[in-house]
């Protein structure tokens, strides 16, 4: 008996009595022990679930030219640097892989190798940690023949980027990323532009000149060098590449493409 609540407590965290309490009602029998006292992890696990939880981790996966990113969130950084809980976050970020999903709800219910679900293995995590902890988001990306996949995390682990790119190298796919987690694009060209958006920066410049005492004549002119700076600033291709700013993201690549980028940032949606 002795020997099998050492063997739960070193396998699950818990404490001798939960492990003592979980092996006499499964009846000594050890597996059905750990079930119960996930189940029970996952019920404490629960009742935290109204605690708001802003820190965490992003986790990239690359194997070829498949990728996987997953931010999994903690309550406090504390145990966002806590080792059980980074070892889940790569757990997690490995499932993602083999899911091959863009969804949160898919990466959940998908079964891991010891028939647990991703969901419940959070959850579990949760329990035995002490914080609520929240599979918040996760991205996945396929490249075809001729493109780069390249991932970047910030050292701290709170900022991470997925790069396809067709063409180019994979350094410069790497290069891309990096640029990305420090540049914070938000459009891949000028068609992802949303309009309205566009319209309301063109007439709040529109304005602002006019208030200034701008000439009409020159407002339009004025406006318009100024809608070509709102591009510079939030379009990937056209930004100062990070590591030259001599050059735009897009002189640097040449006839290379970014098709896709997605930047997690832990906190931000």
């Amino acid at each position: 008996m002795m020997e099998s609540i050492k063997k739960l407590r070193e396998l699950t965290g818990a404490g001798m009595m939960d492990v003592k309490k979980a092996l006499a009602d499964a009846g000594n029998d050890e597996e059905k022990a750990i079930a119960l006292l996930r189940e029970r992890g996952i019920v404490k696990a629960a009742k935290k679930a109204d605690r708001e939880a802003k820190e965490g981790l992003v986790r990239f996966v690359v194997d070829g030219n498949r990728a996987a990113m997953v931010e999994v969130n903690s309550e406090t950084d504390f145990v966002a640097r806590n080792s059980d809980f980074q070892a889940l976050v790569e757990q997690v970020a490995q499932a993602a892989l083999r899911a091959g999903t863009n969804n949160v709800e898919e990466l959940r219910n998908f079964t891991l190798d010891n028939g647990e679900t991703v969901g419940n293995a959070v959850a579990a995590a949760a329990g035995k940690i002490g914080e609520n902890l929240v599979l918040n988001r996760v991205a996945y990306i396929d490249a075809g023949e001729g493109e780069h996949v390249a991932g970047y995390v910030h050292s701290n682990g709170k900022i991470g980027v997925l790069v396809d790119l067709l063409g180019g190298t994979e350094a410069q796919a790497k290069d891309v990323a990096l640029h990305v987690a420090a540049e914070r694009p938000q459009y891949l060209n000028r068609d992802e532009v949303n309009a309205a958006d566009l319209e309301k920066e063109r007439e709040i410049l529109t304005n602002k000149a006019l208030n200034e005492g701008k000439p009409q004549q020159i407002v339009d002119k004025i406006v318009q060098g100024q809608i070509g700076k709102f591009y510079e600033e939030r379009v990937l291709p056209e930004q100062k590449f990070v590591k030259d700013n001599s050059v735009t993201v897009g002189q640097y690549l040449g006839n290379a493409q970014v098709k896709r980028f997605v930047r997690f940032e832990v906190g931000a949606q």
